[in-house]
């Protein structure tokens, strides 16, 4: 967030908000005065709820919001639940029980039982939806992020979810995951499994972080 604000000339001030506060305060008291959003990744079910109170109030307000990891299964499970209707829609990491596990283990890590560093690490490919926002933000179609995370975008429900609006932007052409999807309509809402700032720097902010920043300055 500072490097992309070195690029926009501004200072970057961030407010830290604990997920969990919003569960009993409501998004709009917790976020009033912000001019942006991020969720950060993560693991386990501590603070979701709060987490994904916070997306909503992002998606209906027009707020900048940029999910990362665990900020992108929060911003699938708030869509499904609250565009879908689909109300038990959950990640099976928090749910086993979930009828509608729209984030759900990777298949490569269904028989894993000494987890060790076992996780998706690495680089992987990605290929953008040409047109997109973040084809528009990278100024490429193709591009290669560092990834750590054991749970995905669950394509079971890819086709209803984009018929319902929510644009998957970013893939990965080897095993067809998603890796960003993205809010067409909305003046900035951008979601990737992937974590950007392990590829991003003082004289050359991420993309994404970069696009945060133009669009808080921007003002909703």
């Amino acid at each position: 967030l500072h490097h992309a604000g070195i690029s926009h000339s501004c200072k970057v001030n961030i407010r830290k908000i604990e997920a969990e506060d919003l569960e009993s305060s409501g998004a709009e008291a917790a976020l009033r005065g912000a001019d942006a959003l991020l969720i950060p990744g993560g693991f386990g079910s501590r603070g979701v709820k709060g987490k994904i109170l916070a997306v909503e109030y992002a998606r209906t307000a027009g707020m900048p919001f940029l999910g990362i990891c665990l900020g992108m299964q929060c911003a699938v499970i708030e869509f499904a639940r609250n565009v879908l209707r689909w109300q038990d829609a959950d990640s099976s990491e928090f749910s086993e029980t979930t009828e509608k596990p729209v984030i759900d283990l990777m298949e490569s890590q269904r028989n894993i039982t000494d987890k060790g560093g076992t996780m998706r690490l690495g680089a992987y490919n990605c290929e953008l939806l040409p047109g997109s926002l973040a084809a528009g933000l990278y100024g490429r179609t193709k591009i290669s992020e560092r990834h750590r995370h054991r749970y995905e975008f669950n394509n079971r429900y890819r086709e209803e979810l984009e018929r319902a609006g929510l644009r998957a932007s970013g893939i990965n052409p080897e095993n067809d995951l998603v890796e960003i999807v993205e809010l067409p309509g909305h003046p900035f809402f951008i979601a990737c499994q992937f974590h950007p700032e392990f590829k991003s720097g003082p004289q050359s902010p991420h993309p994404l972080f970069d696009g945060l920043i133009a669009a808080a300055l921007k003002g909703f």
